[in-house]
């Protein structure tokens, strides 16, 4: 078959586009993981995931490098087909650059604490020095957000005398490993009784986990709400810590989520607060404008995530 001037023009396009593609699979994970302290700091899948693309990007160049000059003759169906692997392509690379996680911004000068931190590829453990805990709180992270950006809220409640160990999600989605709260729990068998917690859709996970795990004692959701009832989950203790100015997880949203929990379930409203203000990792976009200091904000969200702790049956 006779080669059109239409067909020859296509070629020249579909190879720039194809050094477009191979270029965005190097480009965005390098500048992700030379960019971001919170990618390497974070769970391994997420640094795996950002090589991969980037070995692949490398290979897509080498083999455009190899075949420049050739222009293969190609059927409607593989062009099509080619078309479409670039489209994938640069939305692959456009859910890696969603991926880049929010870094912990330390929220100012923290005061003094008698807490051990031990960190490892999947975790963050704090615990009090002197003292061995028999309660503790697993922390689902929200979607996104470093680990480590919740050392300062969460900080204070392993200074009280509990076991804190705030969870780093494959990819930062708790969705994706639901029950990560199991493994944090069998690693401290001195903890006795436990509560199970997170932020935002972080809160999501641990509300399910605690759902379907009867000897968590305690619920603790920071601008959250489960998605399935609790209402009949007996012997489990819920905190619900929300913000007034929370443009995500709103004061409507929060309102509704009663209905979901225990009828007992203790309701603690920071005024002014939004919600970005249950960690420490900057600005989050939707997010409502905050009337209260973060520092504040984060003083009455620890203060009551110990009185529930303290209150946490067993151990």
């Amino acid at each position: 078959m006779p080669v059109t001037k239409a067909s020859t023009s296509r070629a020249p396009l579909l190879v720039w586009i194809s050094i477009v593609c191979a270029s965005a699979l190097i480009v965005v994970p390098a500048a992700m993981l030379l960019g971001n302290p919170a990618v390497l700091r974070g769970h391994p899948a997420l640094p795996v995931l950002l090589l991969v693309a980037a070995a692949g990007g490398l290979l897509w160049g080498f083999l455009l490098w190899r075949g420049r000059g050739s222009r293969p003759k190609r059927s409607m169906l593989r062009s099509i087909g080619a078309w479409v692997g670039r489209l994938l392509a640069l939305s692959a690379v456009a859910a890696l650059a969603w991926l880049n996680p929010f870094a912990h911004q330390p929220a100012g000068p923290q005061p003094a604490r008698n807490v051990a931190i031990v960190e490892s590829p999947t975790d963050i453990a704090m615990a009090p020095v002197n003292s061995t805990p028999s309660k503790g709180l697993v922390f689902y992270p929200g979607a996104r957000v470093e680990a480590k950006a919740y050392e300062d809220v969460l900080g204070p409640v392993a200074n009280a005398g509990y076991l804190v160990v705030i969870l780093k999600e494959p990819l930062g989605l708790s969705l994706l490993d639901g029950s990560q709260a199991r493994a944090a729990m069998s690693a401290h068998p001195e903890v006795h009784s436990w509560a199970v917690g997170g932020h935002s859709l972080g809160g999501v996970s641990a509300s399910s986990f605690a759902l379907e795990n009867p000897d968590v004692k305690g619920l603790v959701l920071f601008a959250s709400y489960p998605l399935d009832s609790l209402r009949d989950r007996t012997g489990l203790s819920v905190l619900s810590v929300s913000g007034t100015a929370d443009g995500l997880s709103t004061p409507a949203k929060i309102y509704l989520s009663r209905e979901l929990l225990p009828l007992d379930t203790t309701f603690v409203t920071v005024q002014g607060g939004n919600h970005a203000y249950f960690g420490s990792y900057g600005a989050q976009p939707g997010d409502g404008e905050a009337s209260i200091d973060r520092t504040a904000a984060q003083e009455q969200i620890s203060t009551a995530t110990v009185t529930s702790m303290g209150q946490l049956a067993g151990g």
